[in-house]
């Protein structure tokens, strides 16, 4: 490994390694080294990041009570780089690479409760049964005028016409063009740092786009969704504008999601597991379905981690409020696009653009695997709107959190360990958010009650 990554280094002339280490939000941590050192650290094991990068909150806090898994000392992790990863970093003016990394007790095992080793333990569950999980994510943010005031709310930038957005503008071309320069570099960028986006579109929102992967492996494709987000929110700061991933960043435009198309193949034969030899549904493409119509609202925190998560899901807002499952219907939880049979798939329409990609394709493939194995069978697909329908998701990150502990199916194969730290992080977040006192309050109950 040490010399792959060392001639991969010298062929392009890097001067400097970002040491990357996605934190249980999905936020990259992480060192900068220059790259002899870096290399040096490789041979003598001295890549190193306190275990606590772990645990650590959105807010830049720790959950209390949790020393039995991070002790109080806060022991060195050995930071081991995933070779497939590295990659040239763009906007740099030093020559610089991006390397995602593992973390390692010094006994030599892995770091059970970090989000790529969550994903590592989800793949090799299917790996055992012969099955070989595709993914396609679907990422959507905001591009938002310079905010430099938390208290006062985003609004769309001016694009090239001087004139910023007010209505919304579904696949428009024009209103596409409005970004064209940054939307190039995007691209450009990615290009650089090869992550295989395909279509960019511009979403319902104001200033909202979308782009989609090219499918393939889920671990691969998590670290392209971790690395996009930092590209995009580079360029954006580039054309003086914000780029963000946040679920509902604006009270009246709709949200963001990460829809994650999924299927199963059979690792010998390569052929689709979702369908038969003559092109019918098979029993565990319906038993996956199962699956994740049963679990997902249980574990709804590992797609749905932050409180503005939920104020995307509500109706007729392009995201779901319940778990139905429908035929090319984006009302519903999960979709099954209109496709052949070999790349029969199902969607995802639960995850927001806010979660953790790695935790958020671990739970998705999580719950159609329970289902696979249990053979569940699903409820009737649905015809018709799934908004008329009542709604089954939770309204809030509370509620959620009280469901999510309880997932036993979900948490004996993802690990105690982890659902505990995983909601003592959100369960601290929560009373940092529910500590702030809001304008709303302020307006409406100041001077009233």
């Amino acid at each position: 490994m040490t010399t792959d990554i060392a001639s991969w280094i010298k062929e392009r002339g890097i001067a400097e390694v970002e040491c990357i280490v996605p934190d249980i939000n999905g936020i990259q941590r992480g060192k900068v080294l220059p790259a002899g050192k870096f290399l040096k650290s490789l041979q003598d094991r001295t890549l190193r990041i306190p275990g606590s990068v772990f645990i650590v909150t959105v807010t830049g806090g720790y959950p209390e009570d949790v020393e039995h898994i991070v002790p109080d000392f806060d022991p060195d992790l050995i930071l081991v780089p995933d070779p497939t990863t590295i990659r040239e970093a763009p906007g740099f003016k030093t020559p610089t690479a991006y390397v995602i990394c593992d973390g390692y007790h010094a006994s030599g095992k892995a770091v059970e409760i970090a989000p790529r080793q969550i994903l590592k333990k989800v793949l090799s569950l299917y790996e055992a049964k012969g099955w070989q999980p595709v993914i396609a994510p679907e990422a959507e943010f905001y591009l938002v005028s310079k905010n430099l005031d938390a208290d006062f709310p985003l609004t769309p930038p001016p694009g090239r016409s001087g004139r910023a957005e007010t209505a919304s503008e579904a696949f428009g071309l024009e209103a596409l063009g409005e970004y064209e320069e940054i939307i190039e570099q995007i691209y450009d960028w990615c290009e650089k740092a090869e992550l295989n986006i395909d279509t960019m579109i511009h979403e319902a929102g104001a200033a909202q786009l979308e782009v989609n992967f090219i499918h393939g492996d889920p671990m691969a494709l998590a670290d392209q969704v971790l690395l996009f987000k930092r590209i995009v929110r580079q360029v954006a700061l580039e054309h003086g504008v914000y780029a963000t991933f946040m679920a509902k960043p604006m009270a009246d435009q709709p949200g963001s999601a990460m829809h994650i198309h999924q299927s199963v193949l059979n690792m010998e034969t390569g052929r689709n597991v979702f369908s038969t030899g003559n092109g019918k549904e098979t029993a565990l493409f319906r038993s996956h379905i199962a699956g994740l119509v049963r679990l997902m609202p249980q574990v709804l925190p590992l797609v749905a981690p932050n409180v503005n998560s939920f104020r995307r899901m509500r109706p007729d807002t392009a995201a779901p409020i319940n778990v139905h499952w429908g035929s090319d219907n984006r009302s519903c939880g999960f979709r099954v696009p209109v496709s052949e049979s070999k790349d029969r798939r199902v969607e995802n329409r639960l995850a927001g653009a806010d979660a953790n990609p790695y935790l958020a394709i671990a739970a998705s493939l999580i719950c159609g695997y329970i289902g696979m194995v249990e053979r569940m069978i699903p409820p009737k697909m649905l015809e018709g709107n799934a908004y008329n329908r009542a709604r089954t998701l939770p309204r809030t990150l509370e509620a959620s959190l009280d469901r999510f502990y309880q997932c036993k199916p979900v948490k004996n194969l993802l690990g105690e360990e982890f659902f505990e730290i995983f909601w003592a992080i959100k369960d601290a977040e929560l009373y940092a958010y529910q500590s702030v006192i809001s304008s709303w309050e302020r307006e409406h109950l100041l001077l009233k009650v």
